[in-house]
């Protein structure tokens, strides 16, 4: 099963209509998945074989340090591993015919793409599991990561709010129907023009999401936990990034903005970061800043997911 559910019927489609939404797991398989990844973080040993001999497919369209490295070691460190292909997917071949080769060889594909059409078709065709390591709609396994790093720091989820600052983008819309269907309260500021798919923030109200949508970044981060940021001009938008650096300058986390949160709030960025764009030295550099504590949790959280899709 792909992280990537049966579309809502939400009236008219605001999505592709061959699209679907990022609630692929429960809320029950979700905070199972995220117990998982704190036992194995605190006990990599007694999982050191759990996947012996099972292989992944790792299909990179975009650059990645993180993603490609993490669920390279996830696999090895559980005992089984991995090929990898970097490049266009599906120019050469239909993506049908891709994801009935790469089923018999593998027993999961991990794929980051440039269009969630393309998770859709290897989803559609694969006999195997389909993990969405990145798409232009969602970033699964990125907030998968974050709530385990909240979690970590507060010791819960509910009644959090956590602060969103920046383009509605791929980590908006998985922290509004991921990080909100776990209790956390989002606040999202963004420029005029550039807010979150109107069909995700359906989808997030009729799962049950507290959430709230706003172009003052003050009012989104005021009383909040967690402050989060992400690249004003993410892969595939080149073109638009002198024009963009205008736009969101207003909406930059810096210590100003960062003071309205609580004392005890963390820092939060899915990385890489632009230093001086959307975040400045001084607040990615502080004590409050655990990017890189998201970073190595993006392992352990991998390592839960594979753990209970491969089998």
């Amino acid at each position: 099963m792909p992280l990537a559910a049966a579309p809502l019927a939400i009236g008219p489609p605001l999505l592709a209509p061959d699209l679907q939404y990022d609630l692929d797991l429960t809320l029950e398989e979700l905070t199972r998945l995220l117990a998982l990844a704190e036992q194995v973080k605190r006990r990599p040993a007694d999982f050191a074989q759990a996947l012996s001999g099972r292989y992944l497919s790792l299909l990179f369209e975009k650059p990645s340090l993180r993603t490609r490295l993490t669920f390279d070691l996830a696999i090895q460190q559980l005992g089984g591993g991995a090929v990898t292909q970097v490049g266009p997917i599906g120019d050469r071949e239909p993506l049908a015919d891709i994801a009935r080769n790469l089923d018999r060889w593998t027993h999961c594909i991990v794929a980051r793409v440039f269009s969630q059409h393309t998770i859709e078709e290897l989803a559609r065709w694969s006999r195997v599991p389909v993990i969405n390591a990145l798409s232009d709609l969602y970033h699964p396994c990125q907030i998968l990561a974050d709530v385990q790093t909240i979690r970590e720091r507060f010791g819960r989820w509910q009644g959090l709010k956590l602060a969103y600052v920046g383009d509605g983008n791929n980590i908006a819309h998985s922290l509004l129907l991921t990080a909100g269907r776990l209790g956390i309260h989002v606040a999202i500021a963004y420029p005029p023009g550039y807010a979150p798919a109107p069909a995700v923030v359906e989808a997030a109200r009729q799962a049950g999401v507290s959430f709230e949508l706003t172009s003052d970044p003050r009012q989104a981060v005021d009383g909040s936990h967690i402050v989060y940021t992400d690249v004003w001009a993410s892969m595939g938008q080149e073109a638009e990034a002198v024009d963009r650096q205008q736009i969101f300058a207003p909406y930059q986390v810096n210590a100003p903005l960062l003071a309205a949160a609580r004392p005890e709030a963390i820092f939060l960025h899915c990385l890489p970061a632009k230093r001086g764009q959307e975040v400045t030295e001084e607040v990615i550099e502080s004590t409050q800043s655990a990017v890189f504590d998201q970073a190595e949790n993006r392992l352990h959280a991998q390592k839960a997911l594979l753990l209970l899709l491969v089998k």
